[in-house]
């Protein structure tokens, strides 16, 4: 998916092309993309790695349904790393510069498919899920458990692998020079479809019935708070609900370049021939592949078990799942204990120090 160009062509291929197909655009950026693909693969993994061990306990003490869609996002954006940036862009493209067997050629980029399938489609049972617990809460818990969850992820991933399949005939846009043709009209808008306008319409749809019901709800708080006695204060968006929007909300801007410029080069200009398209190409992959490394910071800075999970794996500790609060509440319940024996025994040293004169006074006569 991701490949620099100006691969020399043989003598047999130059000889069957015009000499306006000759010309390849320039790579104006020159080695900056090597460096940045290799810098976001040296911090994406491993960041993406603590990330997954951090999710997982999560997921067997909480058996919360968040975390494990979570971990399938992370475990997919890992496979995306592995395939389109380590195999596909630096082995493939800056190390054999494209000079390896078409089979192998074509059986990475239906990989690269597949993992980027995964990653997009694996937040969106996530958002339907956080959609069923805010808006139908009773329903919410009838469905939601940890079997259900892990069968809707498998099935996730085996329709995610599947819809790879038919980008093993992607068209190599860095060197192609002939206009696409209809299989390579089918694919580009299969794929900006799969990948973008079909996730991002669940998302824009879902997310908008979240905020509005949570609007809602605190209007009509507000309500009984004026006529009638103090409930409990307004229901604010919750910070599993602000990671969501966060989450979909990254995606949607890191990856809509991308499928302008896969649009563009469709039906405007070609990668081949115009260096701005080239640019803009780069560019919008760049970004693209950072929404695969960003993902840890968001939980980071919006999750309080989060960051105490990668805390805790960071010390090599295996404490709680929230160690202050508990230890608070150990520490309260264990005063409270030496309190209540204390005055018992003070009653007690009270009664037995009493002389027994003042007992026989207190009686009636």
């Amino acid at each position: 998916m991701f490949h620099r160009p100006n691969v020399t062509l043989s003598g047999h291929q130059e000889l069957n092309l015009k000499p306006e197909e000759l010309q390849r655009s320039p790579c104006v950026l020159g080695f900056i993309p090597v460096i940045y693909y290799s810098a976001l693969l040296c911090v994406g993994v491993p960041v993406n790695i603590l990330t997954a061990v951090a999710l997982s306990r999560l997921a067997s003490r909480t058996k919360k349904a968040l975390y494990y869609y979570l971990l399938a996002v992370t475990a997919s954006d890992i496979l995306s790393q592995l395939f389109i940036i380590f195999v596909g862009f630096l082995l493939e493209t800056a190390v054999f510069h494209r000079d390896v067997p078409t089979l192998l050629l074509h059986s990475v980029s239906a990989a690269e498919f597949a993992a980027n399938h995964a990653s997009i489609w694996s937040a969106v049972p996530l958002t339907v899920d956080r959609y069923v617990a805010l808006c139908h809460p009773l329903l919410h818990r009838q469905i939601s458990y940890p079997e259900r969850t892990r069968k809707i992820i498998a099935v996730v991933l085996v329709l995610s692998l599947a819809s790879g399949v038919p980008f093993f005939w992607w068209s190599d846009m860095w060197r192609n020079s002939h206009p696409p043709t209809s299989l390579d009209t089918v694919l580009i808008w299969t794929h900006v479809t799969i990948i973008y306008f079909l996730p991002c319409s669940i998302f824009l749809v879902l997310n908008s019935l979240i905020i509005h019901t949570l609007r809602v709800r605190q209007r009509q708080q507000c309500c009984q708070e004026e006529q009638g006695p103090k409930s409990a204060p307004p229901r604010r968006l919750g910070k599993t609900t602000a990671m969501l929007l966060a989450i979909t909300s990254v995606f949607s801007v890191l990856w809509a370049p991308r499928c302008v410029v896969v649009i563009y080069h469709l039906y405007v200009s070609s990668v081949h021939r115009d260096w701005r398209v080239h640019l803009a190409y780069d560019l919008s992959n760049m970004l693209a592949m950072l929404n695969t490394a960003v993902n840890f910071f968001l939980y980071c800075f919006v999750s309080k078990p989060f960051r105490e999970a990668v805390r805790d794996i960071l010390l090599l500790s295996g404490g709680p799942l929230y160690p202050r609060r508990a230890l608070r509440q150990q520490q309260a319940h264990t005063n409270a204990s030496i309190s209540s024996l204390y005055s018992g025994n003070n009653k007690r040293s009270q009664r037995d120090t009493t002389p027994i004169s003042s007992r026989r006074a207190r009686k009636p006569s």
